[in-house]
């Protein structure tokens, strides 16, 4: 009887063991995670320094990359920057082969039909290119003047508004310093662009011997971070983060550390 008692709970004790090991079994340890990021592609034309351009490395850098990183950071995402010509920078985003746009790309009406804007990021202003000892003094000199401007920029808008859209004497370039360059090889006589691309350039090409002319006529101009027509929830998440880094002093601290003046 004992003996029988003995194997009897023997066997009671490793089916309630095998049972508890299963049971255990069944319900694997889970480990603490962070959440998982969403990868954002976003278009940049990376020839627009000190906003995106290629470094010695070919790595995009400049204001505006350090700005859309900073943003991907407050709004828990992994940035992607994906170079793209300017004049097909939009279509880019509508099509939805990118996310976003960060591009210097100021925000006008036109575009707005296109895609939406976050909140302005960056005040800028057009400025005038000659060459050093050039009589051009004011914008509306440069009237029967050789223009050069970056295709699909408020600089090529501006000077067509003055000297008409299919005026001969305008050449369109796929990027500043393209134009710059050529108004240094003396194929143009002045260049319009925003002013801190041509700051940067001047302070990077003093061997150029060009001058920048500013004049009052050219209005502030806002630049914003475009994402697709309708997306108001990546919309709200990037005018969230713009606003805190505008509060705690980040923005400041990067066009610090890219702009000419500094």
């Amino acid at each position: 009887m004992k003996q029988w008692l003995k194997i009897g709970l023997a066997s009671l004790l490793c089916v309630g063991l095998l049972t508890t090991v299963a049971g255990c079994g069944s319900q694997p340890t889970q480990s603490a995670k962070e959440p998982s990021k969403n990868v954002l592609r976003v278009a940049s034309d990376a020839a627009y320094a000190p906003f995106e351009w290629k470094n010695d490395k070919g790595e995009i850098v400049g204001f505006d990359i350090d700005l859309i990183k900073e943003v991907g950071k407050e709004i828990n995402a992994d940035i992607e920057i994906v170079d793209t010509p300017f004049d097909g920078i939009i279509s880019s985003l509508a099509n939805k082969n990118v996310d976003m746009i960060i591009s210097a790309m100021t925000i006008n009406d036109k575009r707005k039909q296109t895609v939406d804007f976050s909140n302005p990021y960056f005040v800028a202003v057009q400025s005038i290119a000659v060459k050093e000892g050039s009589p051009i003094k004011t914008f509306a000199e440069l009237k029967d003047k050789k223009v050069g401007v970056q295709n699909a920029t408020t600089g090529q808008d501006v000077v067509e508004k003055l000297m008409g859209a299919k005026n001969p004497k305008i050449s369109r370039f796929d990027t500043t310093p393209t134009a710059l360059n050529m108004l240094i090889n003396g194929d143009v006589e002045a260049v319009v662009a925003d002013k801190p691309v041509v700051q940067y350039f001047l302070k990077n090409n003093p061997s150029a011997k060009l001058s920048l002319l500013d004049d009052t006529s050219f209005e502030t101009e806002e630049y914003g971070i475009a994402v697709q027509k309708g997306n108001t929830e990546l919309q709200k998440k990037v005018n969230d983060a713009l606003d805190k880094m505008k509060k705690n002093g980040k923005i400041k601290e990067i066009s610090d550390k890219y702009m000419a003046s500094k």
